[in-house]
């Protein structure tokens, strides 16, 4: 595409009233600011609120798997209408994309959903992507839209992804948000709120982990705060919330979409000469493997860990985990070829 493509991720309690009403001053302000970098980039925007929208239309909500599945079928419309009503005084159309995890772990739908998005793209239209909850078999959700929106990033090869938040960033220890953070790793965990909205799904340490996974892939993050004036706008510039920096990212786009979006079904636990090898992107053999941890077939996604349970690798298996347990100490027996390993 000849524009870079922005991920923009909004939460339930970015966009709402503490009671689950649509906050429509907060949704003008996001066309406005939206409008305003639409002629720059390719933008998709991923947007939770449908169960909070919809929950007080229905008799009785006690927040069990069907009713949440009721209400996002009520409240999906009610939230896309309110999109299409403020981005039309500025002549842009938008699209509803209601997404599952199917679409990509599996990589010939993953491939069609981002030629959909350039479809549209095209078209200068907008589109509006979601979890598609009432037919959703995981509980409604990936983990949360966070993860969205980072597969979205990760697999279309975005140059930036936001997070929206109702505070201002990540904050420190005094509560002041943290301008720049270089490296994700447990120090900058340790600063995480653990609680969650009582609307939403996520909360700090689901947007770093995510953060950290799209930084790892070379993509700049910001978290920033929805209700900060331009907050879009000016955490874009890097003047509001905090920037997470991208690193050094040299793979090619189907690996990157193996290390984000593939649905890991199987694990193995390898010694410390398989893992070497995999260190040095030779291809996994069943004698470096000591055990089966989860059963898998051929063609499915595997987690590979280390000996002390650490993983260190994803890898589509070439055979089954039952055909490995017949060949286990056979050495010439591929497992996993180089190609399709990715070292986390």
């Amino acid at each position: 595409m000849s524009k870079p493509i922005l991920v923009i991720k909004f939460g339930t309690a970015s966009i709402t009233h503490e009671n689950g009403e649509l906050d429509e001053s907060i949704i003008a302000a996001i066309a406005r600011q939206v409008a305003a970098l639409h002629s720059q980039y390719n933008m998709v925007l991923v947007s939770s609120g449908a169960v909070a929208a919809g929950k007080k239309h229905l008799l009785q909500y006690n927040a069990t798997i069907s009713e949440r599945k009721a209400a996002a079928a009520i409240g999906n419309p009610l939230l896309l209408n309110k999109y299409a009503q403020y981005f039309q005084p500025f002549g842009i159309a938008i699209a509803q994309s209601l997404c599952e995890r199917r679409h990509f772990s599996n990589r010939g739908q993953f491939l069609q959903l981002k030629k959909t998005y350039e479809e549209l793209w095209a078209s200068n239209i907008i589109p509006v992507a979601n979890e598609n909850d009432v037919v959703s078999d995981l509980e409604l959700k990936f983990s949360d839209n966070d993860e969205l929106a980072t597969l979205i990033a990760v697999g279309f090869g975005a140059s930036g992804l936001l997070f929206s938040t109702s505070v201002g960033g990540v904050l420190d220890k005094d509560g002041k948000v943290v301008p720049q953070i270089d490296v994700i790793d447990e120090s900058v965990f340790a600063l995480a709120d653990t609680k969650k909205s009582s609307l939403g799904l996520g909360g700090m340490v689901s947007k770093l982990t995510f953060a950290r996974l799209a930084t790892r892939m070379g993509i700049r993050v910001v978290i920033f705060g929805i209700h900060t004036p331009d907050g879009i706008l000016n955490a874009l510039d890097g003047k509001t919330g905090t920037l997470c920096l991208p690193q050094q990212c040299s793979m090619p786009a189907r690996k990157k979409w193996l290390a984000s979006g593939s649905l890991v079904t199987g694990r193995l636990q390898v010694d410390a000469g398989a893992q070497k090898a995999l260190e040095k992107r030779h291809s996994l053999l069943a004698v470096g493997v000591k055990t089966v941890l989860e059963r898998f077939t051929r063609g499915e996604v595997v987690e590979i860990v280390n000996e002390n349970n650490e993983a260190i690798a994803v890898a589509r298996a070439k055979v089954s985990s039952d055909t490995l347990s017949l060949n286990k100490k056979m050495q010439n027996v591929e497992i996993a070829h180089a190609d399709d390993i990715v070292l986390l």
